[in-house]
């Protein structure tokens, strides 16, 4: 680890904890929906919903560790180290770019491939790429990026909008499957 960063809260204001909130509701809303697939024989869906839940619930703790600084942290030295401090705004643009090409073809690959998962599923995962994204996008720090995610829009900041945005697909998904289960089991 660098002496740079150390664990501790990372967003202690009302937004942070509103979404460490979500995170921890859509990971119930998960594991729920996973109980249920158990319950009703459903390997394949019990174990896809059991990893959407572990993975809302490691995203809501690190949302408060702050890991991602971490990540910047480390980049940044191994940047220096290397010599490349100079192109660091180019590196920095092909980062951003390979992000997103990434979650675009990860959308693309995960909704072909996993046809046989029901749709709730296939929006679960629309949810996750989407969180995984913004989360690598942030992680990035770059200050285009930064200028603009800190931006508000009726006092509420870009990036809250689209960490939540992630998040309520995810738990719209789960729910939406809990309640399709709910049905089926009359």
């Amino acid at each position: 680890m660098t002496p740079r960063w150390t664990p501790g809260i990372g967003d202690p204001g009302v937004t942070g904890w509103v979404t460490v909130a979500a995170y921890m509701a859509a990971a119930v809303a998960c594991a729920i929906a996973a109980g249920r697939e158990s319950h009703r024989g459903g390997g394949t869906g019990a174990r896809f919903w059991a990893m959407v839940a572990a993975t809302m619930l490691a995203l809501g703790i690190n949302k408060q560790l702050d890991v991602q600084s971490l990540f910047t942290q480390v980049a940044r030295d191994a940047v220096t180290g290397w010599g490349w401090y100079e192109q660091r705004r180019a590196l920095q643009v092909a980062f951003i770019f390979g992000v997103a090409a990434i979650g675009v073809i990860s959308i693309v690959l995960a909704l072909r491939r996993l046809s046989l998962l029901r749709r709730t599923m296939r929006v679960a995962i629309v949810g996750i790429v989407f969180i995984f994204t913004y989360v690598f996008l942030r992680a990035s720090s770059f200050h285009h990026v930064d200028l603009f995610i800190n931006r508000s829009v009726a006092g509420v900041k870009w990036n809250a909008i689209f960490e939540l945005t992630g998040i309520m697909i995810v738990l719209g998904a789960a729910i939406v499957d809990v309640r399709r289960a709910r049905f089926l089991d009359f």
